[in-house]
């Protein structure tokens, strides 16, 4: 495993991370404890030290999990959570530093730590960003010891823009893969200037990017994959970046062939991810520790040829881009 810094909290993260969302709910499946234990420790014995959870994946239950297993560990590991999606509807108005402490308190009873490494605003409504007092409340509860760093999980690249005025901000999630590639063009650049830690979430695009989806594949009523692709329940751009599958399963296959050879297509789209200088650590999510071990070896991959990052660039000129890039 490599390891980046993260922005200005300095911490030195592993490349590849782990996301939470897909151990449970959302995904059509129960959440199951001992399987979620399972999987977190098989990324932490291949050196993954940052696993990102949040205090709704499946009411509080994957926080506790992450917690026991990081409190199982002897070597650090940065948990990352975030807050504000309980608020509903989720508005604008909802958003008050009240509510948002509650909500962090809430996280450390779940972790069962004292202190929180980082806590994300959860996707908040844009207006959300512009209001210092909600920033503020971060800035305290960081003097409090509740928190040791504070960041946001975006939809969008203005939000990102505009939460990097603030002090207290240290990172941004931001969805970032072969089928959503416009945070490279400016954004990237400005994080860096910035000293903002990157988090890409939703590397694979919701599975696309392993290439084992097909027209033929079935998805559970309780899998997002299959009740959000319009966006009916959050931002469609959670659910397959956003791409109709009609453009994405042409796309798949030209990138099989640019990438062939032995390695999975979902790794070297991880790697592909990792091109980026910028980027602190890229955080797939994994339904079995089988899936652990197929993300982490991206990390030994070694660098994409300038043909195949110049093939992914066609590609999602050809399919993509029409579709994804003006809406994100």
């Amino acid at each position: 495993m490599n390891y980046r810094v993260l922005g200005k909290t300095d911490w030195q993260v592993s490349e590849i991370g782990i996301g939470t969302w897909q151990v449970g709910g959302g995904w059509g499946s129960a959440f199951e404890p001992k399987k979620a234990n399972l999987i977190l420790h098989a990324a932490f014995d291949e050196g993954v030290n940052f696993v990102d959870t949040a205090d709704v994946y499946d009411g509080g239950l994957s926080e506790a999990a992450v917690g026991k297993a990081v409190k199982e560990r002897s070597e650090k590991i940065f948990i990352a959570t975030k807050c504000g999606r309980r608020i509903q509807p989720h508005v604008d108005e909802g958003y008050t530093p009240v509510r948002l402490r509650k909500y962090v308190e809430d996280s450390l009873r779940n972790l069962g730590v004292e202190q929180i490494d980082l806590i994300q605003l959860h996707c908040p409504p844009s207006p959300v960003y512009l209001r210092s007092e909600i920033f503020s409340l971060f800035e305290d509860l960081k003097r409090e010891g509740k928190i040791a760093a504070m960041g946001v999980s975006v939809e969008r690249i203005n939000e990102a823009m505009t939460a990097m005025k603030y002090d207290i901000v240290s990172t941004v999630q931001i969805i970032f893969n072969l089928f959503r590639q416009r945070p490279s063009e400016l954004f990237f650049r400005h994080a860096k200037v910035n000293n903002i830690g990157l988090i890409v979430r939703v590397p694979l695009a919701s599975g696309l990017l392993t290439g084992k989806i097909t027209k033929e594949t079935q998805f559970s009523k309780d899998d997002h994959r299959h009740f959000n692709r319009e966006g009916k329940a959050f931002d469609k751009g959670e659910t397959f970046s956003g791409v109709p599958l009609e453009k994405a399963f042409p796309a798949v296959e030209e990138l099989k062939g640019e990438f062939s050879g032995n390695v999975d297509l979902a790794a070297q789209a991880l790697r592909w991810v990792l091109m980026f200088e910028e980027v602190g650590t890229v955080i797939p999510g994994a339904s079995s520790p089988d899936q652990v071990l197929k993300n982490v070896q991206a990390a030994d991959l070694p660098p994409l040829s300038e043909s195949q990052m110049n093939a992914a660039a066609e590609v999602y000129e050809k399919y993509i881009k029409q579709e994804v890039h003006h809406l994100w």
